[in-house]
């Protein structure tokens, strides 16, 4: 996709997140048409928000170098470094924006959780809040192309097409899953912790992703790749769920929003002012996910 159109963030904020996000968004639309727990739906997408902000950005920050700017090679001497320099810092500026996003969209589902739901209405705007950002995404994708004079390939469609293949996949599996763990009334693994768990199952291909392109040196990916996931779970999976019934908010709800909003924060110091994610950085992180868990599961 990169080779057919896809620069690096915008594959990480527009086709990455379905990627790695259809778990969530196929479990929010199976309890939503089942009538299944909302708070489920919350527990799982608080789960995959916070662990991508925290744990999934942090660990690659402690064993790679995470820098979003600088470091990048060049083959063609000075005019090369200068064209490699500006795509840095318009990577940069992308991550920027997508990180505000986060805070944004983490803000407003707030706002209309205060009541203690998000109802239908609530639902209405965070999915077309969602809808709006892939418009803007959509419009920069086209946007580039047209500036670089490149068309989309058939690839994409090929790549598109086994992404709705597996998306079908997703959905006969997750529905088992949901039946299976429903059944169960006792112990860890029951209907009790089903968020937690379905949670932290769905979150392993985000891992995968941010592992493999930590190994790629491509930083950028990895950050946007998991900020991008984070915006399937917060709007669209919350507001889709919304469509079906009201969701009632889970009692760590404003924990999960805190750490969002402060991981947010953080990561927009150190992209815009340091560049990089440091090691020192990478183990407050996971420092401050271990302190999410203790918080939610006691």
């Amino acid at each position: 996709m990169s080779a057919n159109g896809m620069e690096g963030t915008v594959l990480g904020t527009l086709i990455m997140p379905y990627c790695s996000g259809l778990g969530n968004l196929v479990f929010a639309i199976l309890l939503g048409m089942h009538h299944g727990p909302g708070s489920d739906v919350m527990t799982n997408c608080l789960v995959n928000n916070v662990t991508n902000l925290t744990l999934i950005v942090g660990l690659p920050a402690i064993l790679c170098n995470m820098s979003i700017v600088g470091g990048s090679q060049s083959k063609n001497g000075k005019s090369g470094k200068k064209q490699s320099g500006n795509v840095a810092q318009l990577n940069r500026l992308s991550l920027l924006l997508t990180l505000v996003a986060v805070l944004f969209f983490t803000g407003v589902t707030w706002a209309l959780g205060r009541d203690g739901r998000i109802s239908y209405d609530d639902g209405l705007v965070l999915v077309g809040l969602f809808l709006f950002w892939q418009c803007f995404h959509v419009y920069e994708v086209m946007k580039t192309n047209v500036q670089k004079n490149r068309t989309f390939g058939l690839m994409l469609l090929i790549d598109l097409s086994l992404l709705i293949v597996g998306a079908y996949g997703i959905y006969l599996s997750t529905d088992w899953l949901v039946n299976w763990i429903s059944g169960i009334k006792s112990g860890f693994i029951s209907a009790k912790y089903l968020g937690w768990l379905s949670g932290w199952l769905m979150v392993l291909p985000n891992a995968l992703l941010a592992f493999y392109y930590a190994w790629k040196k491509q930083p950028e990916v990895v950050y946007t790749s998991q900020v991008g996931d984070g915006h399937i779970c917060i709007p669209l999976c919350i507001g889709i769920y919304a469509l079906y019934q009201p969701l009632i908010i889970s009692h760590y709800f404003t924990t999960g929003v805190f750490i969002l909003c402060a991981a947010a924060v953080a990561h927009i110091f150190y992209v815009a002012f340091v560049g990089k994610l440091t090691r020192t950085a990478g183990w407050v992180l996971c420092g401050t996910y271990l302190w999410f868990l203790y918080r939610s599961l006691k």
